[in-house]
């Protein structure tokens, strides 16, 4: 029994986790370390407890593996249920940290309901489209499987917490592994260009050649696209087949009046739903002038003062000059990759990409040697999941994601 529990573990992937988190550890060690603590043992700094979590998620991983996967599927609903009432409790009687409610806080550890979540749709998403045959084909199962993600997002922007609800559109990539159309991918990457456009131009104000009266890039954008709709209405009507017309002039129209409507929506949410250091980090990310924050840029300079610094080789372990005194805020956590980049440099930093790299890769190769279509799902969720971790962590240290 042993030795057939032992033969399911791949050992690769189990190293290069090990790997990761030893380098993880000992980076939080040189980052926050403290003269008075100087083990990396301490368990009063972040060092002490990052090996306090490491021991715990190798033991979890433990038991799970001995644990008989239909128990695992079963407790799905459970665990999803006890998720989203905990994000209903931490809106009531969390504590606020870096100005989101989104906390339970126990003696001198904290936990984060948000993070929990992740795993808890990762585990009712793989038993829900694990039921049937392409579930995702039909209109039912695709608001099921959107409703899903959608009640942990809602409640975790409640907090207000976006970084996380940018991890979660993860699952996106999940459905459409599962068979979900690529419509809404493309809709979702022209709605970010759009919305990009929108702010950038909205920061200028234009006026005619020939006038002196100003308008909003706002209005310049709205224009541009309601002279486009028209221009496409009138080639659809004389290039379309008759058969087809009405409907792609239809279409055209939907689309017109709906870029129109999410143009508008964009400058709303920015000037009136976004808080400021919310919008502040939209506009450092586009590279936008902050006129009210002069220093709503300071961890991105610093950051890639500190990467930039480490050269090729780096400066040496607890070396960094940037680092080593604290010019990042947050950089045993948030900016953790700036101390590697400082420290191991071009060749460092690369080596930890790889890494990471490797081991989604083998992630999914794994998910896809599965044999059940739950164990699978859920592999590709945990692949998607750490995707989207390292690809926002690392962006946003290098000014590539909003802070």
């Amino acid at each position: 029994m042993a030795s057939r529990k032992q033969n399911r573990i791949d050992w690769t992937t189990a190293i290069t986790w090990l790997v990761l988190c030893l380098i993880g550890w000992i980076t939080i060690y040189s980052a926050a370390y403290n003269a008075d603590y100087d083990s990396i043992f301490s368990f009063n700094m972040s060092y002490g407890k990052q090996f306090i979590w490491i021991c715990v998620s190798a033991l979890l991983g433990g038991v799970i593996l001995l644990t008989d996967s239909t128990l695992i599927r079963n407790a799905s609903l459970p665990v999803y249920g006890t998720v989203v009432l905990m994000l209903i409790l931490v809106l009531f009687i969390g504590t606020v940290r870096g100005g989101a409610r989104s906390w339970f806080g126990i003696g001198s550890f904290g936990i984060q309901p948000s993070e929990f979540s992740k795993v808890a749709i990762a585990l009712l998403l793989a038993h829900f489209l694990g039921e049937g045959k392409e579930p995702l084909k039909n209109i039912r199962h695709r608001l099921i499987a959107l409703g899903i993600l959608a009640i942990p997002a809602g409640l975790i922007m409640l907090q207000p917490d976006t970084g996380t609800v940018l991890i979660l559109f993860a699952f996106i990539l999940v459905m459409y592994r599962e068979g979900l159309s690529g419509t809404p991918l493309i809709i979702g990457i022209c709605s970010i260009i759009i919305a990009v456009m929108s702010i950038i131009v909205n920061s200028t104000k234009y006026s005619l050649p020939f006038g002196t009266t100003e308008f909003s890039g706002q209005t310049l954008l709205i224009t541009v696209f309601l002279i486009l709709g028209v221009v496409g209405f009138f080639m659809v009507r004389k290039l379309a087949l008759p058969r087809s017309r009405k409907k792609f002039l239809r279409l055209t129209a939907i689309i017109t009046l709906s870029i129109v409507g999410f143009i508008s929506s964009v400058n709303f949410i920015i000037n009136d739903v976004l808080k400021p250091y919310q919008r502040n980090r939209v506009y450092i990310l586009l590279q936008l002038p902050v006129d009210d924050d002069p220093w709503a840029d300071w961890n991105i300079k610093n950051s890639k003062t500190a990467i930039g610094n480490g050269g090729l080789l780096g400066q040496g372990y607890r070396e960094g000059a940037i680092t080593k005194f604290r010019f990042v805020p947050e950089q045993n956590t948030d900016f953790i990759f700036c101390t590697i980049g400082e420290e191991w440099g071009y060749i460092g930093s690369l080596t930890v990409l790889s890494l990471f790299t490797f081991l989604i890769f083998r992630l999914i190769i794994m998910a896809e040697r599965q044999r059940s279509v739950f164990s699978r799902i859920f592999g590709y969720s945990v692949a998607c999941i750490l995707f989207m971790h390292v690809f926002i962590n690392i962006g946003m240290v290098i000014g590539l994601a909003p802070v």
